[in-house]
């Protein structure tokens, strides 16, 4: 299978640069896998496709603004990106310019008021460093840190909560879980009201999700490694829905990887946590979701290769050309849709 099987064209005008003016009012494509049917709804009518007893799991993961502007002693200016916590203070970083940038340097950021030494240059070319601050690592962080916006979003982001899903609770993210994006807390009640479960899983999303695919081979491709957990609650709720025989409906890829990662062959789950890098693409037996509710994708992604492996690679491929003929938004900030 070649990963160029998974391209098309995208107009740049499509690429969504900011989120539309009211979460849920995005546009919503309805796959449907048994009809080969497309249609065209609104996100708010993704409750016209859940029904009570199934099970709606969410990622509850939170960005942090990871995205750090500083000054070496020599007054150079620097960039930080932290991926992810070794342990108390100490991150692995992506850091820009960083080929001067050596074990023991040191930088400043915020006037001051945060300060980072370099442990280590890691093999991946990432620094290993440690932070010294007063007060809360995460406060200092919010004051300020910027969003880690994806790079193919130019313009500057208005308002930090609109890159955070309303029921963002665990930092970690070095990026959003964006088919998040569109519930609002109004939405998730009606959801509930008409007797759907709500289960959370946390998985940290990574900076490696929008790291391209290099090889030619799909099956070749080195799958970057995400940390998750699901508490035992969450667990029974899936359970439960599976055991009635009702729906499990993963919001985004990110829920999906951790479902997949820890079900048995019959989808059912208990509390977990670990890192995963499960690769989905299509041959891929899916063993616990049976639903998806998801964004679209970059071209020759390992996300459109997921989304690939539950609806068909012929009918995703078709779903992505009418969504571009129909000036659909793409990608973080984009519109979604959901496969039946």
């Amino acid at each position: 299978m070649k990963v160029s099987d998974f391209n098309y064209d995208l107009p740049e005008e499509l690429i969504a640069q900011h989120p539309s003016e009211k979460r849920d009012e995005s546009k919503l494509m309805v796959l449907n896998r048994e009809t080969q049917k497309i249609e065209g709804k609104v996100f708010k009518n993704v409750i016209d496709y859940l029904n009570p007893g199934d099970c709606l799991v969410i990622n509850n993961t939170k960005v942090i603004p990871a995205r750090l502007y500083g000054k070496k002693e020599t007054g150079a200016n620097v960039e930080f990106l932290l991926l992810k916590r070794i342990e108390k203070d100490t991150w692995e970083a992506i850091v820009r310019p960083g080929r001067k940038l050596l074990a023991g340097a040191k930088v400043t950021f915020g006037d001051g008021i945060l300060e980072a030494t370099v442990d280590k240059v890691l093999e991946n070319g990432n620094r290993m460093v440690t932070f010294k601050y007063d007060g809360i690592f995460n406060e200092i962080l919010d004051k300020i840190g910027m969003m880690p916006l994806p790079p193919y979003i130019k313009e500057k982001l208005k308002e930090k909560d609109r890159y955070q899903t309303v029921y963002a609770k665990h930092d970690g993210s070095a990026a959003a879980p964006t088919a998040g994006l569109h519930f609002t807390p109004e939405l998730l009640e009606e959801i509930k009201k008409k007797g759907v479960e709500i289960a959370n899983v946390t998985l940290h999303v990574g900076i490696g999700t929008f790291r391209p695919v290099k090889v030619e081979n799909v099956e070749e491709h080195d799958m970057h490694s995400e940390h998750y957990y699901i508490k035992q609650e969450d667990a029974d709720k899936i359970n439960k829905a599976k055991k009635n025989g009702n729906k499990i409906i993963s919001v985004g890829t990110t829920s999906c990887r951790v479902l997949e990662s820890i079900s048995d062959e019959n989808g059912f789950v208990k509390m977990a946590e670990g890192d995963t890098n499960i690769f989905i693409y299509p041959g891929y037996k899916f063993k616990c979701i049976d639903r998806l509710i998801t964004n679209f994708h970059l071209p020759e992604s390992t996300l459109i290769m997921l989304v690939s492996a539950l609806a068909g690679k012929e009918f995703v491929m078709k779903a992505y050309r009418q969504a571009v003929d129909e000036k659909y938004r793409f990608f973080s900030f984009g519109d979604s849709m959901i496969i039946l």
